[in-house]
């Protein structure tokens, strides 16, 4: 098992992330899919939890085959998905991920959301706390993302939002920004494999990072499409959004489960937001 504490901090209040993390999400899975890979949802709906009250839980599946290195690739049937099941109490959230063909293979992401940078050292529970883990800061515009993933639209250094006037966000943002929130992410990776072990839950994480890193650019890149919107326009924003995309994932999907080419060799990967 590696964990690892993520803390991402956003020129947003935490009030204004609820709207624009949904939005991003949306937006992203959907640009994504393609080529039979991307995130189907299977279940969107309100859900009442004893102890955390009302909140929202989805299901998706999670199709993305060439996502890793050559190495993983031989171990791995072609065509399969990594189930996720998030529940979203927001400013608390519960993130896991899962895999059939991998029954020791797990994802668990622990996420909660504060108007601080980042400062808080006692977040999460006691047990949390009590468990070795290294703590990493993300900074949403000097970290380097994958190269594929850049966009000059979305580069934090020199984007400034038209409606909030915020940004563009320079050397040491974090200090001298108002508003400015937290995003606290514990997670918990785990592939209790033999020999397989530290080497896979070492590039999950390098994967989890790269994901928590766009997205969180995104978020903030793409503010001025969301700043208006209320929660109920989110909502439906969000619906419309996950029947284009799942749309497009099971049609590509279909596609290619009926290519006479596969092999039963290929693979996956990734972790949303």
């Amino acid at each position: 098992m590696l964990l690892k504490e993520y803390r991402i901090c956003m020129p947003l209040t935490v009030e204004e992330y609820r709207i624009g993390q949904l939005y991003m999400i949306s937006k992203h899975s959907h640009e994504q899919s393609d080529r039979g890979e991307g995130v189907e949802v299977v279940q969107n709906e309100p859900f009442e939890d004893p102890v955390h009250g009302s909140g929202q839980f989805t299901e998706k599946r999670i199709y993305l085959n060439s996502k890793l290195p050559s190495w993983a690739r031989a171990v791995v049937p072609r065509i399969f998905y990594v189930t996720e099941k998030a529940w979203n109490y927001y400013p608390y959230t519960i993130t896991e991920y899962t895999c059939s063909f991998l029954p020791k293979f797990s994802i668990h992401i622990e996420t909660k959301y504060e108007d601080n940078k980042g400062s808080n050292d006692n977040i999460f529970d006691c047990e949390a706390k009590d468990q070795e883990r290294e703590v990493c800061f993300l900074d949403i515009a000097y970290d380097e993302i994958p190269e594929r993933y850049y966009k000059e639209s979305e580069d934090l250094r020199y984007f400034r939002s038209e409606k909030t006037s915020r940004g563009m966000l320079q050397e040491g943002w974090r200090d001298t920004q108002d508003p400015i929130m937290c995003s606290y992410k514990l997670v918990t990776v785990k592939f209790e494999v033999w020999g397989l072990q530290t080497r896979v839950e070492q590039f999950v994480h390098k994967v989890v990072r790269d994901v928590l890193l766009l997205g969180h650019r995104q978020a903030f890149a793409w503010v001025d499409e969301w700043i208006d919107m209320s929660l109920d326009n989110v909502r439906e924003y969000e619906k419309q959004m996950h029947k284009k995309t799942n749309i497009k994932v099971c049609q590509q999907e279909h596609s290619t489960n009926s290519s006479p080419s596969l092999d039963g060799i290929g693979i996956h990967d990734k972790a949303s937001t």
